[in-house]
Formats: C-alpha cells, structure tokens, sequence
C-alpha cells in the first residue's frame, strides 16, 4: 500500500518500540517522516532502516514548547507542509502514590500529557491547511486503573479525555483527532515483562488472545486511522489489547 505518497508526518518518541514501528510503517506506504526522540543514538538507528531523502531525525524532548516547536519549524523547513502528528511519547513510573516521588509526577505529566498539548498546540495551524489528522497513543491504562501505576493511570486518562474533547472542537476544521489504546507491548520498557514466564501467565490469563502486542501491530492500527480508508473515524479511543477490555475483569472460572 501506498496510502501516504507525499504526505508529511510526524512521529514523537520514535526512538523504539511503538514509535519506531510506526516511523517505519509510514515510510514503507510513501510518506516523508520526520520522527523525534530524546536519544540521537535510537533514532541513528531507526533512521538506518528508513528511506534516504525522505526522513528527518530531530533530538527532542516533548516535554519543552521550545523543542516541539523547533520540531514543527524544522518540518516545515524541509518538506514544507505537515499533514499527520502522532503523539507517541510516554513514560510510566512505578509505586503507589506514597511511594513515587512529586518529581515521577512532574516528568510522566510533562511527557505523557504536556507533549500531546504542545504537539497539538503547534500542529494545529499546518493541520488545518492540510485537513489533517492527529494520533494520540494513549493506553488501555487511561481506560481503566492499574495496581501501582497510578501517575501513569492519570495523564493516560487525560490523554484519552483530551482526545474526545479536540475531536469535538475541531472536526469542523476538518482535523480528525483519534487515540489508540493498547495494552501490554514489546518495547525497551516492556522487555522485562516478556522475559518473565510468570508474569506472561498472568497476561495471558486476562487477554483472550494470550499474548502481548508487537509493536508493528500498534503501528499498523496507527497508520489505518491516519489515512483516508479511517476519514469517518474520529474522537474514538481504539483499544489494540487482544480483547482484554471485552473482560469484565473476572479470572477464567470454567
């Protein structure tokens, strides 16, 4: 498929896992990419993998206005419109609230929630003239509670709310807002997890296709809602958790 020939797209937290595939997926159906992470070293990586001429690596942290909007300029500079955001930078501490530092709730706030204001905040004006699209990567956490994962819990639920909210205001722009959702996938964050036959059991007890994401599954999904074949789809919070949101919440009895 080429579905993106000539559109330009920005993809944050692109250094690894969901943000990585995603950079790539838009690159392998004709887009102009220009991918943003915090580390130069993982998006040397990715940028080996994707097509020369047509990508554009920027350090970034979304966590400053300042940054974001030096990313939006840059974008403009080389390729001269911008017609899909994805929202992918994140982070997720640990411990209950008694536990996490005042400082673990200013930087998951920062990344996970500030980032995807300022994205939006700078995108909207070139979104407008292209009649563009923003994606959030939120989680199956903004949907629902985790044990020990309440900082996470909350900007994800902002994030997810936040989704509905622009999809409302400016659909008449012509801008769809859209938010996927998933639940436990491959990354550098999660790679512990997928080593741990015990804490896997559990994952597969609670999802019924009894396994974890890839993070190319994520990307594919991300990429349907950016394109024309998703132009009615707006405001919606996609859930890509292998049907653990179909449970309710019961342990397998029979």
């Amino acid at each position: 498929m080429n579905r993106f020939v000539e559109k330009v797209v920005i993809v944050t937290g692109a250094g690894s896992g969901i943000g990585a595939a995603t950079a790539r997926r838009f690159a392998d159906e004709g887009a102009l990419v220009v991918f943003a992470g915090r580390t130069r070293d993982k998006l040397d990586s990715v940028a080996a993998r994707l097509p020369q001429g047509k990508s554009l690596a920027r350090v970034t942290d979304v966590s400053r206005l300042d940054d974001v909007q030096g990313l939006v300029a840059d974008t403009l500079q080389r390729f001269g419109r911008l017609d899909v955001l994805v929202n992918n930078a994140g982070i997720a501490p640990e411990g209950k609230i008694t536990e996490a530092s005042v400082d673990d709730w200013r930087q998951v706030m920062a990344i996970d929630l500030d980032g995807v204001f300022y994205g939006y905040r700078v995108a909207i004006p070139e979104l407008i003239k292209t009649k563009g699209s923003v994606i959030n990567v939120s989680s199956v956490s903004g949907l629902g509670g985790d044990w020990g994962l309440s900082f996470y819990n909350a900007a994800k639920g902002a994030v997810t709310n936040f989704t509905r909210a622009l999809a409302m205001d400016h659909g008449p722009d012509g801008i769809r807002i859209t938010a996927v959702c998933p639940s436990l996938t491959r990354s550098n964050m999660t790679d512990d997890m997928f080593a741990d036959p015990a804490m896997m059991a559990k994952f597969r007890e609670r999802i019924p296709l009894a396994r974890g994401a890839e993070p190319e599954e994520v990307a594919g999904v991300i990429a349907f809602l950016a394109s024309d074949d998703a132009r009615f789809i707006n405001g919606v919070n996609l859930p890509i958790d292998g049907g653990l949101t179909a449970s309710n919440g019961q342990p397998p009895m029979v």
